[in-house]
């Protein structure tokens, strides 16, 4: 039993506790020369201060661009690829038509993917579609130099057997990603409100004198879209209308400028404005002729199906399909190929180009750097001098870390925000998501604050504009 005297319980209460540290580490060149952790050594509060005067100054760089990839949706509903293959799997496999060659398939694709341990790293989901699709148009081209495909597992798949599988995987992947923010998106504090929405109003808060924010995603779903009307922000998506909206790259040479008092007064820019490109198509595209099209879905059925079991999908998915027009590059490796062709040709066109801009920084939020197409770009953009990039990872062991370090002449300029182990074996992938960055990291902005104020302000008005019940009502 140990004793502690009365002067040594005094001491103790007069040294001050050491403050805690901080919860992340800022990956990139430190002072020595070398790739470090820029925060360490800093408490909560320097950290905190030290990381948000970094973020502030890169976002005042003249040309801003940002990248957002799959983990930018999950906090909404959305899946990362491998449990988006899972999900899509236990809806296939419950189907009442489910061909009999079709499900070893499955069966085998599954295996593959839970012995990776044994049998090494299985192919990714993006390339073992790509043959099934592939297949399909083996065995769909009467002409070709192919007549058919070997398949290991017995019954070999039909032309109409594989005509059924493509189509079922397409349309159960883009019902999955059929998003809607939550009804408690607006809600009247900062910590409450969606992420989407914090993340856009910080966004857009930035000087307007500067180049107008660009925003590339890789995501099917509409929930940066629905955000922004939420919010009031303008933006061009690249569409021209609004009965029915038609590609028109010309868009994304516009801005959008208002007079002042009068109406031959002073031509000032639009603050609330940015540029908006869906760098692999969207749930609300479709092709109408030669034409790309765009008209939002109504989405509450999709509400309903993302709370379904495997089952109730199955019965569900095609009579929802039946209503769906929409087109997208689907995750196969062949996006490549698919994006030599309009509209996608421009959009990456106009994402290497704003890479190559002086004076860019190019924030990167929930992309796993899986598609190579797109990381290609990004490795080379990095050869423009003036370029900063910061990508935010919630996982300090991922291996996107170790593959921005090995950028090593190029490390000045390449960062990567993560949690400290420390941290993230306490509360895993609770610092340095998408949510954390948008509600916490980022720095606060007035306009933000302005508009939560507004809402509970309305939500007052509400709620007083209701009437009251009184005992006639009641005897009703």
């Amino acid at each position: 039993m140990t004793v502690v005297t009365d002067a040594e319980r005094q001491e103790r209460l007069m040294t001050p506790t050491p403050p805690d540290p901080i919860d992340y580490k800022l990956i990139g060149l430190a002072e020595d020369g070398g790739i470090g952790d820029l925060l360490a050594g800093l408490d909560q509060k320097q950290g905190r201060v030290r990381l948000q005067a970094l973020i502030s100054e890169w976002l005042r760089m003249e040309n801003l661009v940002v990248l957002t990839g799959s983990g930018t949706s999950v906090s909404a509903g959305g899946k990362t690829m491998a449990n988006l293959e899972t999900a899509v799997f236990d809806t296939i496999e419950a189907m009442a038509d489910l061909p009999a060659s079709i499900a070893p398939i499955l069966k085998a694709r599954r295996l593959n993917v839970q012995l990776a341990d044994l049998l090494g790293e299985p192919i990714g989901f993006e390339v073992w579609l790509s043959f099934v699709a592939n297949a399909l148009a083996i065995a769909e081209n009467a002409i070709g130099p192919f007549g058919a495909v070997a398949w290991p597992s017995t019954p070999a798949p039909t032309k109409d057997d594989l005509k059924w599988f493509v189509d079922r995987l397409r349309i159960a992947i883009f019902a999955e990603c059929a998003l809607s923010l939550p009804d408690s998106a607006l809600a009247t504090t900062a910590d409450k409100i969606a992420p989407q929405l914090a993340f856009l109003s910080k966004l857009v808060a930035r000087d307007s004198n500067l180049g107008r924010t660009h925003l590339f995603t890789l995501n099917y779903d509409t929930l940066f879209e629905q955000a922004l009307e939420l919010l009031g922000v303008q933006y061009f998506d690249g569409f021209t209308g609004r009965a029915a909206a038609r590609f028109d790259p010309s868009v994304y040479g516009l801005d959008i400028y208002y007079p002042g008092e009068v109406a031959e007064g002073r031509v000032r820019r639009f603050d609330k404005f940015l540029h908006f490109y869906k760098l692999h198509g969207s749930i609300h595209w479709f092709e109408q002729g030669l034409e790309m099209r765009a008209r939002h879905p109504d989405l509450a059925p999709y509400r309903a199906y993302a709370s379904m079991t495997a089952g109730q999908k199955a019965a569900a998915l095609v009579p929802l399909a039946q209503n769906a027009r929409s087109v997208g590059i689907l995750p196969t490796a062949n996006k490549f190929a698919q994006t030599l062709a309009m509209p996608y040709a421009h959009l990456f066109r106009s994402f290497q180009v704003r890479l190559g801009i002086p004076q860019t920084f190019l924030l990167v939020l929930g992309y796993g750097f899986g598609d190579d197409h797109v990381s290609r770009i990004i490795e080379n953009a990095l050869m423009n001098p003036s370029l900063i990039m910061l990508v935010v990872e919630p996982n300090p062991n991922s291996p996107v870390i170790a593959r921005i370090l090995r950028y090593k002449d190029l490390g000045k300029r390449a960062f990567v925000l993560c949690p400290t182990e420390a941290g993230f074996a306490l509360e895993p992938f609770a610092r340095a998501t998408f949510d954390d960055f948008a509600r916490t990291v980022m720095p606060d902005v007035q306009w933000l604050d302005d508009f939560l104020r507004l809402r509970r302000f309305e939500k007052q008005i509400a709620l007083s504009a209701t009437p009251a019940a009184t005992p006639n009502d009641a005897d009703g």
